[in-house]
């Protein structure tokens, strides 16, 4: 259920952050550079300050003219210091980026390994309400001198008949072992945000007015308490944030999958099949496919960058925004380097990507680019499909 889609927008997202670390260790180089040709405060001999200047200049032209050659090029003769200088400010950036990349491409492994988890806690924490629900019943039954047999619906949610079928299910069982999303440490937790948050609420008071809720009224609960409680209230995504640095990024992630979950339970049950949805990820392909769009479209950078250039000629290429640039050269890196994916399916994924990360027009941008250099690259044999990926390619 953690789907390719999902996975392009996470390597985009961390290709963005990537972008705006390299543009940052570039000013860092550069601020370096300019600190090392300011006047010697302790010297007692005298400086030209407008010498130092002029050389911090020259020093900074070529550092940014050389960041990706092997060797110091330049038009002019420079001195040993700027020569030097330069050196250093290249090494600089060169190291700071690399540092971010490890960071940025370890941060979104284990931030999407995580996903399962997140999106099993919510499920569990639905599961946890109803079983507080028949807990505190089954207590007030035994404190109780008479037996009484409630008919106010207060145990409509504890059975709930979706969470029920959940709790059988063999495969969700072995999810949450597997991703390791028990709830066990959040029992009193659990007790106050039902009595604080899902009690009160209108949703849950009409609920527990049903005499015999329909599948549709457990279906429709469930939903409305992770739209509207467990994903918007403070208190518990404090629970969440705390797992997950990124959060933020994650949460609509998550609260689909939950969603999802429920709804094709739901569906099953109406339909009387047995079987929850595959709720794992194939973890291993994904994974391979999450960290080589990452890296292949770092890689291809420069290449994808004169091909976009080449076809917006009547455009300045750093005038294009910085999110298409990044879309664009994402689908060219994906149509090239993975034979096995349709064109038509890259395009329209970074399509839908354009449509919710970058500007308005950016869709018939997006479309229209990617369609004329996918048929180029096609005719001159630039790319090269097989198996499924000759699919829609006819």
């Amino acid at each position: 259920m953690l789907n390719r889609r999902i996975l392009r927008v996470k390597a985009f997202q961390n290709l963005y952050a990537y972008e705006l670390c390299k543009a940052s260790n570039f000013n860092l180089a550069k601020d370096q550079i300019k600190e090392a040709f300011l006047p010697d405060l302790n010297s007692m001999e005298t400086q030209d300050k407008v010498q130092l200047k002029k050389d911090a200049e020259i020093c900074v032209s070529l550092f940014s003219k050389n960041l990706k050659s092997k060797a110091l090029v330049s038009q002019q003769e420079v001195t040993v210091k700027i020569k030097s200088e330069a050196i250093k400010a290249i090494n600089a950036f060169h190291k700071a980026n690399e540092k971010d990349y490890d960071f940025l491409l370890k941060n979104m492994i284990s931030s999407a390994e995580l996903i399962p988890q997140l999106y099993l806690n919510s499920i569990q924490l639905l599961i946890a309400f109803g079983d507080h629900v028949k807990n505190e019943a089954e207590r007030k039954r035994k404190l109780s001198t008479e037996q009484v047999v409630s008919t106010s619906g207060e145990l409509n949610f504890a059975k709930n008949v979706i969470l029920e079928k959940l709790k059988t299910l063999p495969e969700f069982e072995t999810a949450i072992i597997r991703h390791d999303a028990l709830l066990d440490d959040l029992e009193l937790e659990i007790k106050d945000w039902f009595r604080q948050y899902i009690k009160p609420s209108e949703q849950y008071q009409e609920y527990i007015k049903i005499d015999q809720p329909s599948r549709a009224d457990d279906f429709n609960i469930l939903e409305s308490i992770l739209k509207k409680i467990i994903f918007k209230n403070e208190v518990i995504l404090n629970f969440f944030s705390e797992k997950d640095m990124n959060w933020t990024e994650n949460k609509s992630v998550v609260r689909s999958l939950a969603g999802k979950v429920i709804k094709n339970v739901y569906e099953q049950l109406e339909e009387g099949a047995e079987l929850l949805p595959e709720i794992a990820m194939n973890w291993e392909d994904d994974k391979e496919f999450f960290q080589n769009i990452f890296n292949l479209t770092i890689e291809n950078e420069d290449i994808n960058k004169e091909l976009i250039a080449n076809k917006t000629q009547n455009w300045d290429i750093e005038r294009i925004a910085f999110t298409d640039k990044i879309i664009m050269s994402m689908a060219i890196t994906e149509m090239k380097e993975f034979p096995s994916i349709p064109v038509k399916v890259s395009i329209n994924e970074y399509i839908d990507i354009s449509k919710t990360y970058s500007t308005p027009k950016s869709k018939q941008f997006v479309n229209g680019l990617l369609d004329v250099l996918s048929k180029e690259m096609m005719e001159n044999g630039e790319i090269k499909k097989s198996g499924r990926g000759l699919l829609d390619n006819k």
